[in-house]
């Protein structure tokens, strides 16, 4: 499946929030696997206290500090990783959640890498699930997706949507904030609302 050009470091240069909502409709590509960004939560720098960020530097979180355009994987609940993707100026923390994909390409790659799910929107729709339906690990941490095997891509033809603004879910502190940006009426979305 042909997809349009891989997203240059200056989209990453801006704001959390602005970074999350306008990577809905693209589409993150790891190898011979595919989705299209359905759902995006921001995290903010030092005075998000949901973010990792908040307590400043150490070495989980210093890629978070560092340039823009790269990822971010961590461990969750000791079996899970979870992909962000670091956006603002190098020395200024902030990220994005990548929380939910709806598969286009290498669906049966995806679907042996995810035997649980039992219908298509089940295979990344939610962010340990994408995970591993693209086969992104720790590993991962720190590459440049902006070039590489792990990439975010234009939709070769982009399709108008609505973008609803909802607050984070999955953690306790900050979740009231309307961080967590989802394409409107998308099957392949997380469960909750």
């Amino acid at each position: 499946m042909a997809f349009g050009p891989i997203l240059p470091r200056s989209f990453y240069c801006r704001s959390a929030p602005d970074v999350a909502r306008e990577l809905l409709g693209k589409v993150l590509v790891h190898g011979r696997a595919a989705g299209i960004i359905v759902e995006s939560e921001a995290y903010l720098g030092a005075g998000d206290q949901a973010a990792h960020s908040a307590r400043g530097v150490t070495p989980r979180t210093g890629v978070i500090f560092g340039p823009p355009g790269h990822a971010y994987v961590y461990f969750i609940y000791g079996m899970y990783e979870c992909l962000n993707l670091v956006c603002e100026p190098a020395g200024t923390a902030g990220c994005v959640l990548i929380r939910a994909l709806e598969p286009v390409a290498g669906l049966d790659l995806m679907r042996s890498r995810r035997p649980a799910a039992r219908k298509d929107e089940e295979i990344a729709s939610g962010p340990a699930k994408l995970t591993l339906a693209l086969g992104i690990t720790r590993a991962h941490n720190g590459a440049d997706v902006t070039r590489g095997k792990l990439v975010v891509r234009e939709a070769l033809r982009p399709v108008s949507f609505e973008i609803e603004a909802t607050p984070r879910i999955g953690i306790s502190q900050a979740a009231e904030l309307p961080l967590r940006f989802l394409i409107r009426g998308n099957r392949f979305v997380s469960g909750k609302r």
